[in-house]
């Protein structure tokens, strides 16, 4: 069986004034259904997990939110970081703990904010990914390009194994034409993130290419039923490298054939931005306008006006005439208007708020 981790980080600064600090965007209901978007993703690989064997890592100011959304996540599988240091830590933290208690088990690891509809294609995917890590392979999921995005990174596939591929190199995110190239080649997926190993290959692997991490996430994890765990975290996650689980392990360990990937034809969302949710979420009308609802819904009223993206969260009527491609987000306390095709940039107005000293917005 699969031991399922869900890292649950970041703020989501380019979905502000809706996602913050303190409620940041994958515990907002953001599916299109009432489930938030972690919520979504542990009903998903429940397909393939008991809840005993699900693990979030989340942070501090995060945790009690978590535990309210998944009161069937047994508490000890809540593993709070006390401070952000990338995904190395947080993944390698509950590879370690899971080892602890199956040294040889087999996990998984999947983003909190990604949308994936179609969750029984998604489990067909993740078993065959655990049939080649069994087998010692570190295992990433490709996700079938529908088109040359700039905004993804890339897999090249290598020589076929199994039901998956050996892979050959991950590729930054290309500028067009490389795009266009990777695609028409039909010899590269979408980097979504997703990681399947066996928790002692990895962690030999870390041990490889990170020492100094790997040590100090494994005596987190001895001590992590003792009365000691606190003051061990203190004196340890400060220390921790600042890298992501790409770079610290992934990559190196591709450059020695340790490494599979296998193609996942499933629909697949990074929830981003505004302007992806117009995409993923069903229209509300005949003219492509989507209304996202918060948990404060409000009314819309949509006059001659087409395919806007409108989150009514102000508890308070949003009107508007004869405008179009628009985002438009009310909240109590902020109202966001922009283009749709310039939704990558709302994070600038988080960074000058923070300039501004305006912590109570963002």
């Amino acid at each position: 069986m699969l031991h399922a981790v869900v890292p649950a980080g970041g703020s989501g600064t380019r979905l502000w004034p809706l996602s913050r600090a303190q409620r940041p965007k994958f515990l907002l209901p953001l599916t299109g259904t009432e489930s938030s978007l972690l919520q979504s993703t542990v009903e998903r690989v429940r397909l393939l997990s008991r809840p005993d064997h699900v693990y979030v890592v989340t942070g501090t100011a995060h945790a009690v939110d978590v535990a309210r959304q998944l009161p069937e996540v047994p508490g000890d599988n809540i593993l709070v970081e006390p401070s952000p240091r990338d995904s190395a830590a947080a993944i390698s933290l509950a590879a370690a703990v899971i080892a602890e208690r199956e040294p040889t088990a087999i996990m998984g690891a999947f983003h909190a904010d990604h949308l994936v509809p179609d969750a029984k294609s998604f489990a067909a995917t993740v078993e065959r990914a655990m049939e080649l890590a069994e087998t010692g392979l570190l295992m990433t999921i490709g996700v079938t390009p529908t088109g040359p995005d700039t905004g993804y990174g890339y897999l090249r596939l290598g020589s076929a194994v199994g039901p998956g591929f050996k892979l050959a190199a991950f590729v930054e995110k290309p500028d067009q034409v490389s795009a266009v190239e990777y695609v028409s080649s039909g010899n590269y997926l979408w980097n979504a993130g997703m990681f399947v190993w066996r928790v002692d290959v990895f962690l030999d692997e870390l041990a490889r290419h990170r020492p100094d991490l790997h040590d100090a996430v494994r005596t987190l994890a001895a001590a992590w039923d003792s009365t000691g765990r606190d003051a061990l975290f203190a004196k340890l996650w400060p220390t921790l490298e600042k890298i992501s689980v790409d770079y610290a392990v992934m990559e190196p360990a591709a450059a020695s054939g340790k490494v599979g990937v296998v193609p996942g034809d499933f629909d697949w969302h990074d929830v981003g931005d505004y302007n992806t949710l117009g995409q993923v979420l069903k229209a509300a009308d005949r003219v492509g306008n989507v209304i996202v609802q918060p948990s404060e819904p409000g009314e819309v009223l949509l006059t001659e006006s087409k395919r806007n993206v409108v989150v009514p969260g102000g508890g308070r009527l949003v009107a508007t005439v004869g405008v179009n491609d628009l985002i438009i987000v009310d909240t109590p306390d902020a109202v966001l208007v922009c283009p749709r095709d310039r939704a990558q940039e709302v994070k600038g107005v988080v960074e000058e708020l923070k300039q501004a000293s305006r912590t109570d917005l963002v």
